[in-house]
C-alpha cells in the first residue's frame, strides 16, 4: 500500500470510525468525502476486513440496555489454556476474549440475550471448565466509546451522555444484534439488513437514527483492530479505590489523555477487590507505563492500590450476540 492508496486507506480509517451515514448508499457518501468511487471504498473494507485492520463497518451497543453483558476473567493452568480458549472462542456469547499477565490470565467479555441467561452461561463455563469464574458486571461507564487517531494521538475521546431508554423498543433488537455483527459490504448495506430480518428499510434506518440520537448506539462506523494499526500495547489497570471515591475517580480518569476505556465493575470482594478500571491503548509499553504513571499520580488515586494487566494474546474479538435464545438458536 504506498503513495495514494496508502493516503486513501489512511483517511477511510481515521475519518469514519463513527459518525457512519445512515442513508440509502453510505458508501457513495463515504466516496464523495474521499474523492473516490463507492466500489473502490467498497473493495478498500473487503480488503482491510481480509487483512485483519478492522473487524467490521457496524455498531457498538451501549452496554446492558439491550441485553445483558459482563466481563468475566479465570485462573487457568498453563496446560488447560489451549483447551479451554479453544472452546471458548466458539461460545457464541463470548465476543472478546484476551491472555493477561496476571494470575487471573484470561478475561473475556459474555453477552447474552438477558441476566437469566448471561448467568447461565457463566454457570455452563464453570461447569465445563471445573474452574471458578469471576463475574464483575458494569456498575456504572465513565468512558465508553473506544476510537483511534491514527495520526498518532491514540485513542479519541468523546463525551459520555447518558442514554434515553425511553427510545428503546424490543422490535429492535435484530436491529441491533445485526449492526452489532456488521453491515455487509454491498452498495446498500442497510437495505441488506432489513431485508435479512424481514423489516421495512425506511423503519430499519429511521430505528438506527433514532437510538443512535438516544446513546443506545454509542458509535456507528468502522470498527479498527488496534494492534494491526499500530497500537501493540494493551493494558487493563483495575484500582481498588473505596466506593465513596468512584465518581470523582473515574471522571478525573477518563479525561486523562491515553485512557481509552474507564468504568466501575463489581467486586468479588474475597478474591478481587478492585471496582475501577481503565484501559490504555499504546504503541510500546514504555508509553502505556507514562500513561498509567501519570494515571496513579491524580489526586483521587494517588497511593490506591492496583494492578497493571497488560495483554500478551487475543483470542476472539467480534461484535455482541443480541439475538433472543430462540432466535439464536
Amino acid at each position: 500500500m504506498q503513495g495514494a492508496e496508502e493516503h486513501f486507506r489512511f483517511r477511510l480509517l481515521n475519518e469514519f470510525q463513527r459518525g457512519f451515514p445512515v442513508v440509502d448508499r453510505p458508501f457513495a457518501a463515504l466516496a464523495s468525502d474521499l474523492q473516490s468511487t463507492e466500489q473502490q471504498v467498497i473493495e478498500a473494507l473487503v480488503g482491510l476486513r481480509t487483512e485483519g485492520a478492522i473487524t467490521r463497518v457496524g455498531a457498538t451497543v451501549r452496554p446492558n440496555t439491550v441485553g445483558a453483558s459482563t466481563l468475566a476473567a479465570m485462573s487457568i493452568p498453563l496446560n488447560r489454556l489451549t483447551e479451554i480458549t479453544t472452546w471458548l472462542s466458539d461460545f457464541k456469547s463470548v465476543n472478546h476474549s484476551y491472555l493477561r499477565e496476571d494470575e487471573w490470565n484470561l478475561w473475556f467479555v459474555l453477552a447474552a440475550p438477558d441476566a437469566t441467561a448471561l448467568t447461565q452461561n457463566l454457570r455452563d463455563i464453570a461447569t465445563h471448565t471445573a474452574l471458578r469464574v469471576l463475574d464483575l458486571r458494569l456498575i456504572q461507564p465513565f468512558h465508553i466509546d473506544l476510537g483511534f487517531d491514527l495520526k498518532g494521538q491514540g485513542p479519541k475521546a468523546q463525551s459520555q451522555n447518558q442514554a434515553d431508554m425511553s427510545a428503546l423498543l424490543e422490535s429492535d433488537r435484530p436491529v441491533l444484534h445485526a449492526l452489532a455483527q456488521g453491515l455487509t459490504l454491498v452498495p446498500e448495506p442497510y437495505a441488506a439488513l432489513a431485508h435479512a430480518i424481514a423489516r421495512p428499510i425506511p423503519d430499519v434506518m429511521a430505528r438506527i437514527e433514532a437510538l443512535t440520537t438516544a446513546g443506545i448506539i454509542t458509535r456507528l462506523g468502522i470498527i479498527v483492530r488496534h494492534r494491526q494499526l499500530g497500537w501493540q500495547e494493551n493494558a487493563m489497570v483495575v484500582w481498588d479505590v473505596p466506593i465513596a471515591a468512584i465518581d470523582e475517580a473515574g471522571k478525573a480518569l477518563a479525561r486523562l489523555p491515553g485512557i481509552s476505556l474507564c468504568y466501575q465493575r463489581r467486586t468479588e470482594p474475597d478474591t478481587w477487590p478492585y471496582s475501577l478500571y481503565c484501559m490504555v491503548h499504546a504503541r510500546s509499553r514504555t508509553d502505556a507505563t507514562a500513561v498509567i504513571t501519570e494515571a496513579a499520580a491524580l489526586p483521587s488515586l494517588t497511593g490506591v492500590a492496583h494492578k497493571i494487566l497488560f495483554s500478551t494474546h487475543c483470542y476472539k474479538q467480534t461484535g455482541a450476540n443480541l439475538q433472543r435464545q430462540e432466535i439464536a438458536a
